[in-house]
């Protein structure tokens, strides 16, 4: 559905696309593919990237709670509800993506697992759908920024959080 939003409103609804962007791009491909370079030497500074998305994660899910109990708009806080459901999935795929690399580790170190089958467990059981989800994603957040931008709501965001009657429909779908 579209709706009549002021500029100032779209700009705020913006923000939780914004920083869930930032977390996918800049840190789960750049950041990652920076420490990737030096993980055959040291392999430490790769677990910035799961640290940074966590904090960058944890950070949407506080503000998201914030939009429901301060003054911001009904289209603001539906659009940090939207990140905030994304942000709850990544960081459950995240945490699998720990758990199984954490197996893998426990098995190569204390049940003489070879380093292949570790590397064939992280690499293609924990690395390949948390790339392929991070890509569906960044696809999401693009369309749920533009979707801000223009004014508009999902039909599953109005059905769960009714307009209120303060906010003008100009389209519904």
């Amino acid at each position: 559905m579209l709706f009549e939003v002021t500029e100032e409103e779209r700009k705020k609804a913006k923000i939780p696309h914004d920083l869930f962007l930032v977390n996918l791009i800049g840190n789960h491909i750049l950041i990652f593919v920076a420490t990737l370079g030096m993980a055959s030497s040291w392999a430490w500074p790769m677990l910035a990237v799961p640290l940074i998305s966590l904090s960058i994660l944890g950070s949407i899910i506080v503000l998201s709670h914030k939009s429901k109990s301060n003054n911001a708009s009904w289209f603001e806080m539906c659009h940090w509800q939207i990140a905030v459901k994304r942000s709850w999935f990544f960081i459950k795929m995240i945490l699998l993506l720990m758990t199984i690399g954490a197996i893998g580790i426990y098995g190569y170190t204390n049940l003489g697992w070879m380093k292949e089958a570790v590397y064939a467990l992280i690499g293609g059981v924990c690395l390949l759908p948390v790339m392929v989800t991070t890509l569906i994603l960044i696809l999401m957040e693009s369309d749920a920024l533009h979707s801000a931008d223009l004014g508009k709501l999902p039909d599953s965001m109005v059905e769960k959080y009714p307009v209120p009657s303060n906010v003008k429909v100009i389209v519904e779908e």
